[in-house]
């Protein structure tokens, strides 16, 4: 009788010893993967050590007099397991210039071997930042001329940048990317049609982008390293003469302060018809910070949420913006004496280069950028202060289940109105150019075509890689 019962105790014990191996199998196989990338993030303080001239508005009279707000620049370095990378750096500035963008592309690639299409440059479009591109400061006589100011500022900013491009790809650690988005609802269309054409004034009815996604760098122990955000808003809540990262700056702000540890990063999408409402103010553009930064908060926090892998790929590319037809030299010399000063001033600037040149340019380099992350998320980075068009069209248009798009990115050389906007008019159509010491005329109504046969064209590319 106690040898059937040692017996059945023996059986027992082996079922309990078989059971337990078998748990310890499945619990290894259950096991998280190790994280697919390895993640960088450096940040650093580029408000200019003195006053100087604001950026973004011509109706300023004064350089600046003062910072109600620090600005940053950021940098975010990511690499996937097969070695590729891409470094994102958001800027709290006005806009990013063409040389800026080519010098930073060339040096990365020196020091680091990083190619030009692993680097992405964003600038929130700050009103309320320094204005530092060659040939845009205004000197007394309200010309366009350089500035020694803005020239010293420009350069210290590419040696920051360069450094701090270095150290996000010098921190990379492993770490989780997770995606997720919400909605935020203070921007508005500021296209009003009204029986004297299009005015900048607040649409209602005008179409809009109010998503808000937002990228998350999770790193082995749980602590979120860094938050990259967008939305589609004019940064330009502020037209004071303090320093300030307006709405962008201060949600940037509300989330590092919320989650210590953190770098949050703002990528500026696409905005150029976009303006956020109310204005005026610097706390409307905290409340406007508040806002944005609660979305963030809601989205980090939403039950569904994609996991990104890899691999990582990246293509970008320049096309050749046509203008329209421009002036004449005769219509330039009869524009001399308009009672509009800004349409004399850029006559003045095209005579001038006509002088030098012999002719004016017909076309514009234009940057189109675009990264996949494995096949869950597409992310289009376009030059310029893309119209929401844009946004709209390309989510509707490109393969896959998340598409980010971005503005303001590599080169910011003026508005990329839709041909929509193109034919409606106004001053992102054609009103704006006459700011610009570049551009001799209006886009061709086919920029619109041209720039969106450009991202299918990378992404089929990338597809098929």
């Amino acid at each position: 009788m106690v040898a059937v019962r040692l017996k059945h105790h023996l059986q027992s014990m082996w079922k309990f010893v078989a059971c337990a191996a078998l748990v310890g199998v499945a619990d290894a196989w259950a096991a998280p993967a190790p994280p697919a990338w390895k993640v960088g993030v450096a940040s650093g303080r580029i408000t200019p050590e003195t006053n100087m001239w604001m950026a973004g508005y011509a109706s300023r009279t004064n350089a600046s007099t003062g910072v109600k707000q620090e600005l940053f620049a950021k940098a975010l370095a990511l690499e996937d397991d097969h070695g590729s990378k891409l470094v994102m750096v958001t800027l709290d500035l006005i806009g990013v210039p063409r040389s800026l963008r080519k010098n930073l592309e060339r040096r990365a690639q020196e020091a680091w071997q990083l190619p030009p299409e692993s680097l992405l440059l964003n600038a929130s479009h700050t009103h309320s930042g320094p204005e530092f591109r060659v040939g845009r400061a205004p000197a007394d006589d309200g010309e366009f001329k350089p500035t020694s100011l803005g020239q010293r500022y420009g350069a210290a900013l590419e040696e920051k940048l360069f450094r701090l491009i270095g150290a996000a790809l010098s921190n990379r650690a492993p770490a989780r990317l997770i995606y997720s988005h919400a909605r935020c609802g203070f921007a508005m269309n500021r296209r009003l049609p009204t029986e004297r054409g299009y005015q900048n004034s607040p649409n209602p009815d005008g179409p809009v982008d109010h998503d808000v996604p937002v990228l998350r760098a999770v790193g082995t122990n749980g602590q979120t390293r860094a938050i990259l955000f967008g939305y589609s808003c004019h940064n330009t809540t502020l037209a004071l003469y303090q320093f300030c990262g307006d709405y962008a700056g201060y949600a940037q702000e509300f989330l590092q302060a919320a989650n210590p540890g953190t770098t949050a990063l703002f990528l500026n999408g696409c905005s150029g018809d976009q303006n956020p409402y109310p204005r005026g103010t610097f706390e409307l553009a905290q409340q406007h910070g508040r806002t944005l930064a609660t979305a963030v908060e809601a989205a980090m926090g939403v039950q569904r949420q994609r996991e990104l892998n890899g691999p990582l790929r990246a293509a970008i590319a320049e096309i050749d913006l046509d203008y329209s037809r421009p002036p004449s030299r005769e219509e330039f010399q009869r524009r001399l004496g308009s009672k509009n000063q800004t349409e004399a001033q850029h006559a003045r600037r095209m005579l001038d280069r006509l002088d030098r040149d012999g002719e004016l340019p017909g076309s514009y380099p234009y940057p189109v950028q675009v990264v996949h992350f494995g096949n869950e998320l597409i992310l289009v980075a376009l030059g310029g202060e893309v119209v929401v068009d844009y946004s709209l069209r390309l989510k509707k248009e490109l393969a896959g289940p998340i598409v980010w798009i971005a503005g303001y990115s590599n080169d910011v050389m003026g508005y990329i109105p839709s041909r929509r906007v193109r034919e409606e008019g106004g001053y992102e159509a054609e009103g704006a150019m006459l700011y610009s010491p570049t551009h001799p005329a209006p886009w061709a109504p086919s920029l619109e075509q041209r720039i969106v046969s450009k991202v299918h064209e990378l992404h089929r590319r990338l597809k098929a890689e």
